[in-house]
């Protein structure tokens, strides 16, 4: 606001500057066209045009030099910028230009180095008024940007590396509803190339010694379908665990042959009917 005051003012007198030259030699032409021998008129042409001459010069002399500056800095329009930095830097109606316009103002350098035992990036900033601070932000490392993979995500991916594929892990994520570094929805390949660039060791078939089993193994080995196991799951029945929240649940062998398990699947669920006599059937029997 106070540049666009003073730019405002200069072009005030550059206007007034242009007008003063202009009557100026308006003035000039009219006592040029003027008869000589007319003397009253000529001498009162004459005096306009000296006025004239004299605004001219008066205004040029209100104008700034070349080398000089074209802002004149008053140190009392100034004088509470320091009470109300926080709120004309939090406004909502600043603009980020503005707030960088700010910080040039009230920076005059920043030296930057390089603290490699702790990875980290020293700032050393010199403000106006001659006092220094030093802030230090974390060096990142080779590769890594914005867009990296969430730490949760790497925590659930290694826990699950190892006992499940690839399909699981992403399968899992999704249903949690954790995205890619990119915002994207998790696939086998994706997970794959993630694994691959964090060294996190793949899912191995052979691993599996039979001690534990997923939903669909034990589903076999008992002879029922995935609902039956599930609803098992739900009701306590059968032990299962699971990794995280929302991973397949894995299922220990040995658990099949608990005596509330062999129970469950052995009966047979019925739909329960009552018999009544004064209901007529809606089908008859042929």
């Amino acid at each position: 606001m106070y540049r666009k005051r003073q730019d405002d003012q200069h072009q005030i007198l550059d206007l007034e500057l242009q007008q003063a030259r202009y009557e100026a030699t308006l003035a000039e032409r009219r006592y040029a066209a003027c008869d000589p021998d007319n003397r009253l008129i000529a001498a009162q042409l004459e005096k306009n045009w000296e006025i004239a001459l004299r605004r001219v010069q008066d205004i040029e002399t209100r104008q700034p030099t070349d080398n000089a500056s074209t802002i004149e800095v008053d140190p009392s329009a100034f004088a509470n910028l320091a009470e109300n930095l926080s709120a004309a830097w939090n406004a909502p109606e600043v603009t980020m230009r503005a707030r960088q316009q700010l910080l040039r103002t009230l920076i005059a350098d920043i030296i930057v180095d390089v603290d490699d035992a702790v990875r980290d990036v020293v700032l050393t900033i010199h403000w106006r008024g001659g006092q220094h601070s030093e802030l230090r932000v974390r060096k990142p490392r080779t590769g890594e940007h914005g867009c990296a993979t969430a730490d949760d995500v790497l925590a659930i991916m290694r826990s699950m590396a190892g006992r499940w594929s690839d399909e699981h892990i992403a399968a899992s994520l999704n249903r949690m509803g954790l995205p890619t570094g990119q915002g994207k929805t998790w696939t086998a390949h994706r997970v794959a190339s993630v694994r691959r660039v964090r060294g996190i060791h793949a899912y191995r078939s052979v691993e599996k010694d039979g001690e534990w089993l997923t939903m669909t193994e034990a589903a076999k080995t008992l002879g029922v379908t995935n609902h039956t196991i599930r609803r098992l799951i739900k009701t306590n029945v059968l032990p299962a665990v699971q990794v995280v929240t929302g991973a397949p649940y894995q299922i220990r062998a040995e658990d099949l042959a608990l005596k509330a398990v062999k129970t469950a699947v052995a009966r047979k669920g019925r739909p329960c009917r009552i018999t009544d006599t004064d209901t007529l059937p809606m089908f008859i029997d042929t």
